[in-house]
């Protein structure tokens, strides 16, 4: 006899439920395109108080259904979609990732790290690895989400919950690591410009969170192992394999000839590191920017992530290929992108409804208005310092809703939060901490989250009805329990008075 779903179970499901009811995700694009316009329409005529902190000036959401705004929309239209981030990123990626899955080397990778890796140890390694990726911008969605349900299914688990668990570390605990990313001074800048609006000599520390988001990283990923195993999986006992599984990893022991395929694919990845490492070490490498920097996002070698994704994949791919002869001619090694690409199509589909909508949300102004009012808002309250911070928090979540850039929300909030929790003798760094949990938390149940749709087709690889609800439910657990679990860790950490960072503060004095 069956055992009764537990009522976060059930609450899950219906969830669910709710969400695949929701119209296919381009089509919900289209719609929420046609309301941005209506509203920017409705909205036009009204005047505002807000005041936008970047230029000073006040806010007027600009008619999208307007002559001029609708011709410039429509002149637009081709670059709002070649030249989208994520759409790039993706597919050039999945280019090397096609070869290295043709050749058969992932699958001999997978099963080689599954014969030496404890079972019960996947669900913390997959999240760990997922935070981890942030030093390289955005190959966690690409590499290491599709990765995690590889890796689950080889081990004989449900693949979503590896899924989960990898989409849980990439983008719930985007602010939480223990390697510096460009991350850290990107935001420090903004937090700074902000800072000096009120002290215009205060220079803030680019690890000024360092200390605080490299313990976060262990209190993520031990609050995703917990949600994966004990909420995730058995709610996935319902939702039966029904995908092509037929060129998936599977745990047979590797033949002689692979593990000498094996070889000289990580040793060409040795290689290629080696040199990487060489080159960039040096003073006066093309790889740094003006500064000297590697890790700037100026800097080139910043820029070549994805491409150094490309090629971490393809050499390998191609060298185990040639080993174990798979690849033969180069028309195969082709053969293996053109396939990835295949099912790149319905991807794709999505992606230029989802810049075309961006694009209209961005131009009406909507957006700093949202953002500027709700922090206007949580100012008026006048709250003790501790539910300001926790405020902050929640309204950061709330807004990445439908602001997903993190540097686009600092750049908005940053002005007005910074100055006034220095106004109650509060520091930046604090404040930026603060941020940076509202910025992680919600990124994972948003589906105007350009990568949220890429991971509903990670999904339909396996359970072929997966949608948007599939995936929300999935992810609501983690996160819930982050914004909440994660916000009483600041508080905590705050009053044991633990550093934040490098030269950092949890108060500030003014001069």
């Amino acid at each position: 006899m069956d055992a009764k779903p537990s009522r976060v179970q059930r609450i899950l499901n219906r969830v669910e439920i709710i969400g695949n009811r929701l119209p296919d995700p381009a089509a919900l694009f289209v719609f929420l395109l046609f309301l941005v316009w209506g509203l920017s329409w409705a909205l036009s005529g009204v005047s505002f108080e807000a005041v936008d902190p970047r230029s000073g000036q006040g806010i007027q959401v600009i008619n999208q259904l307007s002559g001029p705004a609708l011709t410039q929309f429509f002149s637009v239209m081709v670059n709002n979609f070649s030249h989208f981030h994520p759409v790039g990123v993706v597919l050039v990626a999945m280019l090397g990732i096609g070869v290295a899955e043709y050749s058969g080397f992932i699958n001999a990778g997978l099963r080689a790290i599954m014969a030496k890796t404890a079972t019960w140890l996947l669900t913390p390694m997959v999240i760990l690895v997922g935070i981890v990726s942030h030093s390289a911008v955005d190959a966690g969605y690409v590499l290491v989400i599709p990765l995690g349900g590889v890796i689950f299914y080889a081990a004989g688990r449900h693949p979503l919950a590896g899924i989960a668990a990898a989409f849980a570390g990439v983008s719930g605990g985007f602010s939480a690591n223990f390697v510096p990313s460009a991350l850290d001074p990107m935001l420090q800048g903004i937090s700074q410009a902000g800072a000096q609006l009120l002290d215009p000599n205060i220079l803030l520390n680019p690890l000024n969170n360092y200390y605080f988001t490299a313990v976060s990283s262990i209190v993520i990923t031990l609050l995703g192992w917990a949600i994966t195993d004990k909420i995730i999986e058995p709610k996935l006992t319902e939702n039966k394999l029904d995908g092509d599984l037929s060129e998936l990893p599977t745990m047979e022991p590797l033949q002689q000839e692979e593990r000498m395929a094996l070889r000289w694919a990580l040793l060409a990845i040795v290689v290629g590191t080696v040199v990487m490492v060489f080159s960039a070490s040096v003073e006066t490498s093309p790889w740094r920017d003006a500064n000297g920097s590697l890790t700037s996002f100026s800097s080139p070698l910043m820029k070549s992530i994805v491409p150094l994704i490309f090629l971490l994949f393809f050499i390998p791919g191609l060298v185990y290929g040639i080993a174990i002869g798979k690849i033969r001619n180069s028309k195969q090694a082709i053969e293996g992108m053109s396939k990835a690409m295949s099912s790149m199509g319905y991807y794709l589909v999505i992606m230029f409804f989802i810049a075309q909508f961006i694009y209209a949300f961005g131009q009406s102004n909507l957006g700093v208005l949202l953002a500027v009012e709700g922090a206007e808002l949580l100012k008026a309250m006048a709250l003790p310092a501790q539910f300001t911070i926790v405020g902050i928090i929640f309204l950061t979540g709330f807004i990445n809703l439908f602001v997903g850039s993190a540097s686009a929300k600092w750049a908005l909030l940053a002005p007005i939060f910074i100055p006034m929790l220095m106004q109650l003798g509060i520091s930046p760094d604090l404040a930026q901490a603060a941020y940076r949990i509202g910025d992680s938390s919600t990124n994972i149940i948003t589906p105007l989250m350009p990568y949220f749709p890429l991971v509903v087709v990670y999904c339909q690889r396996y359970v072929t009805s997966s949608g948007i609800g599939t995936l929300t439910a999935l992810m609501l657990p983690y996160s819930v329990v982050f914004i909440v679990v994660w916000s009483l860790f600041l508080l905590l950490y705050w009053q044991l008075g633990l550093p934040l960072g490098l030269q950092s503060s949890y108060e500030y004095f003014a001069n």
